[in-house]
């Protein structure tokens, strides 16, 4: 296994953009990343609360219409193993600028599809092209300093989990006031001002000549899980963690619908307010892994994440504890993203984009696996049945966490300081 690592890392060439990182990135640049970030996420999740409306416009049975999602999902997946991994062989501030720009025109055809063949097609590069937000996670964490890095991978992933929770609301409320083709005009619009602001920001570093082809690129993701074990066991608690994320978030409009609190939509939309506070509160996370206490802060949000189930259980009773419950887990679940991200893009300097993407892979499968169990436990077992669902598997990642600490720890000490 050591030959085959030795042969990996002699096939690529430290890249000019990790000698950036030599000054403090700029705060306007970072919440810049967070926005762009959040903005190209939440196209991807803009289809959950228009799903009616694009049932009646295109005559789409509502037993199909569910397809939709599931696609841009799919794609999104497809993206990260395909596009992401570019990262780390082209130019990446033509990588994003060109990505965005493609995201734009995926936008347009979505908001003026005139059938359902041009719709799902739309949607499917949408969710595609969406990945651009891993490729400036992994370009962020280049540019920043050693000593910051942590911060503004914590504050730019905090982007993407704001972006994800307001998509509902904003695609409701713009839906109401000019309908629902508007969503995907006014971001391509949107998208496009960012693409423009950052073709002036972003620093052009060209690539040095490498002798890894698309497909030894490609494979070399898989080959990063076979020789980095941190990559494995945080790839594991992504997983874990995001399907707890998608259990609540995929299934709490049941109850909140339902008789007797019968909420509408917006007022439940509302409660992705509640979400974003806690993902704001987790930004810290980041710094406290700069610091070292990335294991630490690892544990206690995992034992928050747990501990959130037992406030989301007495949502039908209260809806307070529903907030407070949705401000721990979104808390807890941020905390420990971000630290996982911070530590795993210790690993390879030259690899960022390829650690990122596998990395990435697990959380999409987390959140599928999150939204289909959900569905069919509170369909059988009502709300108790999700809670349960949600803290077994809470509980299961932080006893992963515990018994995979001290092989984290060693794994870590070993490895030379980041430079």
């Amino acid at each position: 296994m050591q030959g085959t690592k030795e042969k990996l890392s002699s096939q690529e060439t430290h890249t000019p953009s990790d000698s950036i990182h030599a000054s403090s990135m700029p705060r306007y640049m970072t919440l810049l990343f967070a926005v762009v970030c959040g903005m190209s996420v939440a196209n991807i999740y803009f289809a959950q609360p228009l799903l009616d409306h694009l049932s009646r416009e295109f005559g789409i049975d509502y037993s199909t219409i569910g397809i939709l999602i599931t696609i841009t999902q799919i794609f999104y997946a497809v993206g990260l193993l395909l596009l992401v991994p570019l990262g780390d062989l082209l130019n990446q501030r033509r990588l994003i600028i060109g990505q965005m720009l493609l995201s734009v025109v995926a936008l347009i055809i979505v908001g003026t599809a005139s059938s359902s063949t041009v719709l799902f097609v739309g949607m499917a590069s949408v969710g595609l092209l969406a990945v651009v937000t891993q490729t400036l996670v992994a370009f962020a964490a280049t540019m920043a300093a050693p000593a910051e890095r942590g911060r503004v991978v914590g504050m730019v992933t905090s982007g993407i989990v704001i972006g994800i929770l307001l998509a509902r609301s904003i695609s409701g409320i713009l839906t109401d006031l000019a309908g629902w083709r508007s969503v995907y005009l006014f971001s391509a619009a949107l998208m496009l001002c960012m693409v423009c602001t950052l073709f002036r920001v972003l620093p052009n570093v060209e690539r040095e000549v490498k002798t890894l082809s698309y497909a030894q690129l490609l494979s070399s993701v898989f080959m990063l899980f076979v020789q980095e074990r941190v990559l494995r066991i945080r790839a594991i608690l992504a997983l874990l963690i995001f399907t707890a994320f998608s259990i609540l978030w995929t299934s709490v409009v049941l109850p909140l619908s339902a008789p007797p609190l019968s909420l509408s939509h917006t007022a439940i939309g509302a409660f992705g307010l509640a979400g974003i506070v806690g993902a704001l509160a987790a930004a810290r996370a980041g710094k406290l892994a700069d610091q070292g206490h990335g294991q630490r802060t690892t544990g206690i949000a995992l034992l928050l994440l747990l501990i959130s189930w037992w406030f989301i259980s007495f949502t039908e009773q209260s809806l307070f504890a529903l907030v407070i419950g949705i401000v721990l887990l979104d808390l807890a679940v941020q905390a420990v993203h971000v630290t996982n991200q911070s530590i795993i893009l210790t690993l390879r300097m030259e690899a960022r984009s390829r650690l990122t993407a596998g990395y990435m892979v697990f959380y999409s499968i987390g959140s599928a696996t999150g939204s289909i169990a959900s569905t069919q436990i509170y369909s059988h077992y009502g709300w108790n049945g999700v809670c349960w669902l949600g803290a077994s598997v809470s509980a299961v990642a932080f006893l992963f966490w515990a018994v995979t600490l001290r092989a984290t720890n060693a794994a870590l000490q070993r490895r030379p300081a980041w430079k």
